[in-house]
């Protein structure tokens, strides 16, 4: 007998789970003695504006350092120099269909060129694309994980890391 008679004893149908991997990085320039990292800004499935680091998908035949690299262009416009890596986030989220398993590789990038633009981005998720002083970067990243990396790279730049 049942102590919550309005309950079943249906069995949870769990979504099927998917992995996914991404590349993307911190890309810094140096401009009147400050370190400039560059930012994208994207909503978020509830409409909320979202600053992140440059990331995506790995490309059949690509290496996490040519995605980042490739990515960090199309999402901000700056051409870029991978220099070393900077951490690996590892998170799941779910859709309608499955449960996605992401892991999200990041690398230290030199700026050698371009123009701050979200112009390139062929997916059009960005809706900005800017430069802020790494140093205060830390309010402006929407993600602990990713404020994470961006600490990281200034460790690494302020010789620390």
């Amino acid at each position: 007998m049942s102590l919550h008679p309005a309950r079943t004893s249906r069995p949870v149908r769990r979504l099927p789970a998917q992995e996914e991997v991404s590349a993307g990085g911190v890309i810094i320039d140096v401009a009147g003695g400050f370190a400039w990292i560059a930012l994208i800004a994207r909503h978020n499935r509830a409409g909320r504006l979202e600053w992140c680091l440059p990331k995506g998908h790995v490309e059949p035949g690509e290496t996490l350092v040519e995605t980042a690299v490739r990515e960090v262009e199309e999402e901000t416009g700056i051409i870029g120099r991978a220099l070393l890596t900077l951490g690996t986030i590892d998170y799941w989220f779910s859709t309608p269909q499955f449960r996605i398993h992401k892991r999200v590789h990041h690398y230290l990038l030199e700026a050698l060129g371009g123009e701050i633009s979200i112009e390139g981005d062929p997916d059009h998720e960005a809706v900005d694309a800017r430069w802020f002083r790494l140093d205060r970067v830390h309010g402006r990243l929407t993600f602990p994980n990713e404020r994470r990396i961006a600490q990281t790279a200034w460790q690494h730049l302020a010789g620390t890391g």
